[in-house]
């Protein structure tokens, strides 16, 4: 039996469907740390993205969090996460693995948030202002929703790498999905090591097909 019929096999057997250890825990697991860490991030990003591209000030900080969060792998984040969190008595597993990928989902978000904003139409917000709209209102009920659908992107991009990304939870002694792939290179086991690469790769596809349709929901309805 080859490692891709003893993979779906392992995925199938009841035994790995119940208990701590079973898989909708562990899905539960990977889930609770995505959402909970890209709504963290978005909390953060979308409202300095927001200012800085009203405002034009703070571009610089903008390019280099982007820069420095697609040059520096995850796993160094994590390296770096680790002895923060043991320093902050926050032990290991669920903090380590949220400093990381918070860093991770921070660029992405930022920098969309920033060039939405930023790109308006200029003679759009011009003309709101001779309308008599203040800035805060400019801000919100112009420039935020024609830039909601580029938000969007970030947000999808930021959780889709945050989803991929959490695997790196089992390192340091978290849950979710990647404990399956930990585990099946401590053992070797084969199925289990790709049982749960594919119920990663699920859950990613499943992310960007939601994401993708928030997205669409977010974009501005035109009148035909």
């Amino acid at each position: 039996m080859g490692v891709v019929a003893e993979a779906l096999v392992w995925l199938t057997d009841a035994a790995n469907w119940s208990g701590t250890a079973g898989i909708p825990n562990r899905v539960y697991e990977h889930v609770r740390i995505s959402v909970f860490t890209v709504m963290c991030a978005a909390a953060l990003a979308i409202p300095v993205g927001m200012a800085i591209g009203h405002t034009g000030k703070g571009r610089f900080l903008v390019v280099t969090l982007s820069n420095v969060g697609r040059a520096i792998p995850s796993f160094a984040i994590l390296g770096l996460a680790l002895p923060i969190a043991i320093k902050l008595n926050l032990g290991l597993g669920f903090w380590p693995t949220f400093i990381a990928l918070f860093a991770l989902a921070i660029p992405p978000i930022l920098t969309n948030t920033y060039i939405g904003v930023a790109g308006v139409d200029r003679d759009l917000v011009e003309a709101a202002r001779g309308m008599g709209m203040g800035n805060r209102q400019i801000l919100r009920r112009l420039e935020m929703r024609l830039a909601a659908p580029v938000v969007m992107v970030g947000l999808r991009t930021a959780s889709v790498e945050v989803v991929a990304t959490a695997t790196l939870a089992a390192i340091v002694a978290g849950g979710g999905l990647g404990r399956y792939i930990i585990d099946g290179f401590a053992v070797r086991d084969d199925a289990r090591i790709l049982g749960g690469a594919i119920l990663v790769a699920i859950l990613a596809i499943f992310t960007e097909l939601f994401m993708g349709g928030v997205e669409r929901l977010a974009r501005p309805r035109t009148s035909s």
